[in-house]
């Protein structure tokens, strides 16, 4: 590997072809598509596990932040062992390694020969080879019929945009600029559930475009967002656009970093707006959502784009890129490919240690200690004696099930069958971990979005099950019911430190039930000290509600 001298691969790595893979003549430069299957697996390789330097600064600038909260400290400090514990290359950053996602802008004379495979072929297959030997999640689910789906055990398909330079829907990526001509310039992009899930959309017209307008909607989708998609966020919001596509593709684009550098400067194709950039971080310190538990440091980063409309719409979007802001620039030429680097060894950073110490206390400080192999009655009333908002550091055997898990146990009840012992027996913890590396007790495991298990609340807490969960994200006001109405709790573990998680606190786990759902199997857990943060409590106590 060796490094170019231009300016502008300073922060890339460059990887040289074999001979035979590019032609270059008179007409321009000809790659043969065989060439993507090495850029795909080394690009999703690399953002799998591994930060850019830019974004792990903000994590630690957000740390020290002199307004950030005590749990806004502690929750960040995790952030960054996890990252520590990523770089490794074992356990991915986050277990939900998230749809695959490839954009990219051919520009000048670059074209793709088809020889062996297909350029498509190749990008999938280099994209599946990676998911499958580096032990990521297989997330994806293909549909078999209109309503029935199966796991196809590969992740795959992944999503793929190619565009010809200035023939793209959205605003090209604002480095293609500055990148060499005859080239192909891509943006590769894991995206999880819990931030895709987070998007929305609304068909406005003029009378939004006004100041309070735009800022109401600002505030309104900011706390609605709430905390299950792990922040602290980057937020995008996108105003205005020539149809809702391009409107929607543009926030795609700049929750990847496209738009990092583009211009501030009205001009009729597009452009960010710095004052409305400030607001969103300014209410987003005033929601008290904070790093997931309570605190300012909701956002670390903001991007507002205002593009232009038909005059009788407007539309406008929202969305997140969570804290494993999974996104990594490249550029191939006719020598070879220039990957963005990222930081292979974190904790050399400056103020890495720092922050890191936050939560490297002694296991005890400042947290409860509870452990479930004392029974689910004595847990019950252990929890009694706590308050929304105290730290616990949870030991003993948990119950792992998700969305699948909790369908089936609603059948068995429709169907007058009893559920299994096993429910009402350990804490449910919404989770479904990474494939588990060779030699090692679990693959990245963290916590999925409480609220889907929601409707399940009163039909399971009526059977004895579900009494006691763990899980992350803000709960219905149904669930707090019912937590209130069968004496519930529910419990948050920190976002986006699935690698630490796996690395330091599963001791052991194995299948119990419904081994053909993969990923959302139902799994018997042993846990150490792994943190959570009482939420809800039996009076129906909401933390999130106290903020």
């Amino acid at each position: 590997m060796q490094e170019n001298n231009n300016s502008f691969f300073d922060n890339f790595d460059f990887f040289p072809f074999e001979s035979d893979a590019a032609v270059c003549n008179e007409y321009g430069v000809f790659l043969d598509c065989k060439a993507f299957e090495s850029l795909c697996y080394n690009a999703f390789e690399r953002l799998s596990f591994t930060f850019t330097k830019e974004h792990l600064e903000n994590i630690i600038k957000s740390c020290l932040s002199q307004d950030a909260s005590e749990n806004d400290k502690y929750v960040l400090s995790c952030i960054l062992k996890n990252a520590q514990a990523a770089s490794g290359k074992k356990f991915a950053l986050c277990q939900d390694t998230g749809i695959a996602n490839i954009f990219g802008w051919s520009k000048g004379n670059f074209f793709t020969v088809e020889k062996s495979e297909s350029l498509y072929n190749a990008v999938s297959n280099g994209t599946k080879n990676l998911y499958h030997n580096k032990n990521l999640r297989f997330s994806t689910t293909c549909p078999v019929s209109f309503y029935d789906e199966k796991d196809p055990k590969n992740n795959m398909p992944p999503q793929i945009s190619f565009f010809k330079e200035n023939c793209c829907l959205a605003p090209e990526p604002s480095f293609l600029k500055n990148s060499p001509g005859d080239s192909m310039n891509l943006i590769f992009c894991a995206k999880g559930g819990g931030s895709s899930n987070k998007t929305v959309f609304f068909q406005g017209t003029k009378a939004n475009l006004t100041e309070k307008g735009i800022l109401d909607f600002i505030k309104q989708k900011i706390s609605g967002f709430g905390v299950s998609a792990c922040p602290p966020y980057t937020v995008c919001i996108v105003v205005g656009g020539l149809s809702p596509e391009q409107n929607l593709l543009t926030l795609k684009l700049a929750t990847t970093g496209a738009y990092d550098t583009m211009t501030y400067t009205p001009n009729p194709n597009g452009f960010r707006d710095k004052f409305l950039e400030q607001q969103v971080i300014n209410i987003a310190k005033n929601t008290g959502f904070g790093s997931q538990f309570g605190g300012t440091q909701f956002v670390l980063d903001s991007i507002v784009i205002r593009l232009p409309r038909h005059g009788a719409s407007c539309p406008i979007s929202a969305g997140v890129s969570c804290c494993a802001h999974r996104n990594l620039k490249a550029v191939i030429t006719k020598d070879g490919y220039f990957l963005e680097k990222t930081v292979s060894e974190p904790e050399k950073l400056e103020g890495f240690e720092k922050c890191v110490s936050i939560s490297n206390m002694p296991e005890n400080a400042k947290s409860a200690v509870l452990n479930t192999d004392s029974g689910m009655e004595n847990l019950l009333k252990k929890l009694n004696e706590f308050s929304v908002g105290d730290r616990i550091l949870l030991s003993g055997k948990i119950l792992i099930a998700r969305d699948q898990a909790h369908a089936r146990w609603l059948k068995l009840i429709e169907s007058g069958q009893e559920l299994p012992e096993y429910t009402k027996k350990y804490p449910v913890f919404y989770a479904g971990p990474a494939r588990t590396p060779k030699g090692e007790v679990t693959g990245s495991i963290g916590p999925t979005t409480a609220g889907r298990m929601d409707s399940y609340g009163e039909i399971f807490m009526k059977n004895g099950a579900s009494l006691i969960t763990l899980a992350k994200g803000n709960r219905s006001s149904f669930w707090k019911e019912c937590c209130k109405n069968f004496g519930g709790f529910y419990l948050g573990t920190p976002g986006g430190i699935a690698a630490l998680n796996a690395s330091k606190y599963v001791l052991s786990q194995k299948i119990i039930d419904y081994e053909d759902l993969g990923m959302e199997a139902v799994r018997i857990v042993e846990v150490k000290n792994l943190p959570c943060f009482l939420l809800t409590d039996n009076k129906g106590n909401d933390f999130y509600e106290s903020l």
